[in-house]
C-alpha cells in the first residue's frame, strides 16, 4: 500500500509572504532602510513561508509518516500503532501550523479538515489534509493488512 499527498499552504504562504511586506514597509518607512535587524526579520519570515508551504502525507511499507515544506518536522508511526483514524474538521480558531489544541496535537497548513489519528503511546493528533477521505480510506487499507 502505497498513498502520498502533498497540500499547499493556501494560508500560512499568503500569511508568510504578508509578514515578509509588512516588516519590509515599516523599516523603510521608519528608517529607511532594512539594517541588520530587518533583514533578520525577513529571513525569520521567508523561512517560515517555506517550511510551513505544503504539509505532506504518506503512508509507505509500514509507516505513515508526514512532514512540513522539504521535510521540516517529520513525524512517523507504525502502522500498527494507530489505533483508528477518523475524518474531523478543526474549529477555526485552531488556526494553523503545529500547535496543541483540547483534542490534542494538530499540524496543519491549510483549510479545516484534518484526520484524527489515535496513536498507541503518542495518543491522539490531528494531521490537516484538503484529501480527509482520500487518506482515512488509505489509512484504513493500510491499517486492514498492516
Amino acid at each position: 500500500m502505497h498513498y502520498k499527498h502533498t497540500q499547499i499552504g493556501h494560508v500560512t504562504i499568503p500569511a508568510g509572504l504578508v509578514g515578509l511586506a509588512v516588516v519590509y514597509y515599516s523599516f523603510m518607512a521608519e528608517y529607511g532602510e532594512l539594517g541588520i535587524f530587518g533583514l533578520a526579520l525577513m529571513g525569520f519570515f521567508a523561512a517560515l513561508t517555506v517550511l510551513f508551504a505544503t504539509l505532506t502525507t504518506e503512508i509507505a511499507g509500514r509507516t505513515f509518516q508526514f512532514y512540513f515544506g522539504p521535510g521540516f518536522w517529520t513525524r512517523e508511526f507504525l502502522l500498527e500503532d494507530i489505533r483508528s483514524a477518523e475524518v474531523v474538521r478543526n474549529a477555526v480558531w485552531h488556526g494553523w501550523g503545529i500547535r496543541y489544541i483540547f483534542h490534542g496535537w494538530l499540524y496543519n497548513v491549510s483549510g479545516l479538515w484534518a484526520v484524527e489519528l489515535d496513536i498507541r503511546g503518542e495518543g491522539t493528533i490531528r494531521v490537516g489534509t484538503d484529501e480527509p477521505e482520500a487518506l482515512k480510506e488509505a489509512l484504513d487499507r493500510a491499517l486492514q493488512t498492516a
